[in-house]
């Protein structure tokens, strides 16, 4: 095979790894926010279930269950005293 050949061979295969390699970064950030997002989801579930006999519950949005899901335990109190303070109730 001529050189010219196997060049345009190793530099197609090299640019095939790099555009894997840049869609597989955006794919784990997209999986890290969707196993985030199921995780809040199931804390605002759980919130809900051992609030609602006491009167109040908290909504279970995709924005609030990525608060949670990203920032834990401060994510429930900052929407608590939210809807406390802000909204006026729990609903």
């Amino acid at each position: 095979m001529p050189l010219p050949i196997i060049a345009a061979y190793a530099v197609g295969i090299l640019l095939i790894l790099l555009f894997g390699r840049i869609l597989v970064i955006p794919l784990k950030m997209v999986l890290n926010l969707v196993y985030n997002g199921l995780i809040g989801g199931l804390v605002l579930w759980m919130v809900n279930l051992i609030g609602s006999p006491m009167g109040f519950s908290l909504p279970i949005t995709v924005w609030t269950a990525l608060l949670v899901g990203l920032l834990g335990l401060p994510g429930v109190v900052l929407l608590i005293v939210y809807y406390m303070f802000f909204v006026g109730k729990i609903l």
